[in-house]
């Protein structure tokens, strides 16, 4: 499966590459998707937001722009969250236990106080010892799943989302008997203020708020106790998800079922008409469906189909969309990024698997890999160990270079000094995985090597360094080298700065070392701009 592009969250722009590098999970949530929680492969957990309600779980209610460990969680082993709309949170470890922190104005944390809390605290009460394998919450309710398939509710119960029999709210985690009794639950959702179960023979069962049909039975009466969603009856479900106020099932066979509140067309029948029993989603350019995604704070659809196509539909930032419409992404949760309101992770998005290395993973480690290279370049007398396929595979240079008429085809070390080492090693590493790992004051050499290479993607990152770092002492030298180098964007950066402060810039050293006719267009193009103009 494709990966999810990190990149699509704006909350996580400004962590740096190294961090990123050690992230093994992270969750994107909150009422604005201003919130991140985050796991890290050697088992810390980072928080970092605007800490409404104390859902970061540092302790205080401090927001922060980077990342601030949750040392109460850290080494714990946790796997997963879940969070509601408060926000509250809930942490699963893979000993089963589960910690809740956040907003508790309705009891959601279970820890029998409706005070709210900023330190994640051990759900302790009920589960009778036994661990716990799922968590999920609704807006303001939360349910843990037991090893043995026991559902337990907590938290706002104003419609029986707790599955209680009663409505009233529920300040400590309640096994749910009635409707369930006998069943073995594999996997749980929440909606806004609904609960929704399958069980390991594929049954669906629902309880909770059913106003709009969100419950499927057939009705639009709010249920106090689980009931079997006999409209699946002989179709065999392997998960269900839910919005705010539909839900959507997948079958063993790959078919999606809906059902509910339909006022955006989130449940993709073509109408915007809610209903209260499943529908068979007849889309047939999806084919097999292999995931869905939706989340209980929103009102968009999205499915993994046949080919890796993704599909969305639903309330699509601010727009209806009424069927399931092909996007270009690439993921589930680039679409909850790039299309929902909020603009929240409907479960955890993975970056890292023990057992799942990407290409790109690859390919950073070969770099500069002695055991497994077939060529050394070396600089300055330093060698860098490289693979002849991936140079000629990315750059062009190279793959003039490699060819049978030419020397260094057949030499297994080559010699480059026309740049500094660290510089050339910079761009090698460049090859293998796209990223610059320079300072800004080598971006201007990595340009001259860019530009001898004709590497023009390259050429612009150098630009972007470079922009950072212009001032008055040096922008009369970096105009004249974007000239020579036909940087458009830099020269025009350069022009622009130089004329805001062209008294300090004429009497640098740099500008009195201009050629005569790079300061004669300097000076026309000044004089266009009305810089001498009294």
């Amino acid at each position: 499966m494709a990966r999810a592009n990190l990149k699509n969250w704006p909350i996580l722009s400004l962590l740096d590459n190294e961090f990123i590098s050690q992230i093994h999970s992270v969750l994107v949530f909150g009422s604005l998707e201003n919130e991140v929680l985050i796991i890290t492969k050697d088992d810390k957990i980072y928080a970092l937001g605007s800490n409404t309600s104390g859902c970061l779980g540092t302790g205080d209610s401090h927001s922060t722009l980077h990342p601030v460990k949750i040392e109460a969680l850290c080494q714990k082993g946790v796997k997963t969250f879940a969070f509601g709309v408060g926000p509250h949170v809930l942490a699963l470890t893979n000993k089963g236990e589960v910690y809740s922190w956040g907003h508790n104005g309705y009891y959601e944390l279970g820890n029998a106080s409706s005070n709210q809390n900023p330190i994640p605290t051990k759900v302790a009460s009920n589960f009778e010892d036994k661990p716990i394998v799922a968590i999920a919450c609704g807006s303001h309710h939360s349910l843990a799943v037991t090893e043995d398939g026991e559902v337990h509710g907590w938290g706002q119960n104003t419609c029986g989302q707790v599955g209680s029999g009663i409505s009233t709210n529920q300040n400590t985690p309640r096994k749910i008997n009635s409707g369930l009794t006998g069943k073995k639950v594999v996997q749980i959702a929440c909606g806004q203020t609904s609960s929704i179960a399958v069980t390991n023979n594929g049954e669906v069962y629902a309880w909770g708020n059913n106003s709009v049909g969100q419950l499927g039975i057939g009705t639009y009466i709010n249920q106090l106790s689980p009931q079997k969603v006999t409209g699946l009856t002989g179709i065999v479900i392997a998960k269900v998800v839910c919005g705010y106020s539909h839900t959507m099932a997948l079958s063993d066979e790959g078919d999606v079922y809906v059902w509910g509140g339909n006022g955006y067309g989130q449940l993709g029948l073509g109408t915007k008409t809610n209903t209260c029993q499943p529908q068979k989603l007849s889309m047939p350019e999806m084919g097999r469906v292999c995931d869905i995604a939706a989340v209980h704070c929103n009102h968009l659809s999205a499915a993994l189909a046949e080919g890796g196509k993704i599909f969305m539909w639903g309330q699509c930032r601010g727009q209806t969309v009424i069927t399931p419409t092909v996007t270009p992404l690439l993921h589930l949760h680039d679409v909850l990024a790039c299309y929902s309101t909020p603009s929240v992770m409907h479960e955890p998005f993975v970056l890292y698997s023990e057992d799942e290395t990407s290409i790109l993973d690859c390919l950073k480690q070969a770099f500069d890999d002695p055991t497994n290279s077939d060529l050394t370049i070396q600089v300055q007398g330093k060698p860098i160990h490289v693979h002849k396929s991936v140079l000629k595979i990315r750059c062009q240079y190279f793959r003039s270079m490699f060819q049978e008429h030419w020397t260094e085809n057949n030499q297994s070390v080559i010699v480059h000094d026309d740049f500094s080492y660290e510089v050339y090693r910079s761009f090698l590493r460049y090859l293998y995985t796209d990223e610059v790992d320079l300072p800004p004051e080598n971006a201007l050499e990595l340009m001259y090597l860019a530009n001898a290479y004709y590497e023009t993607q390259l050429k612009g990152k150098c630009v972007q360094m470079i922009l950072r770092g212009i001032s008055i002492k040096n922008v009369a030298f970096l105009y004249k080298t974007a000239i020579e180098y036909c940087s458009q964007e830099l020269e025009d950066f350069c022009f622009k700065f130089a004329l805001n402060h062209m008294t300090a810039v004429i009497q640098t050293s740099n500008f009195a070392k201009l050629d005569e006719a790079t300061l004669k267009t300097f000076i026309i193009k000044a004089a266009q701009a009305g810089a001498f103009k009294t």
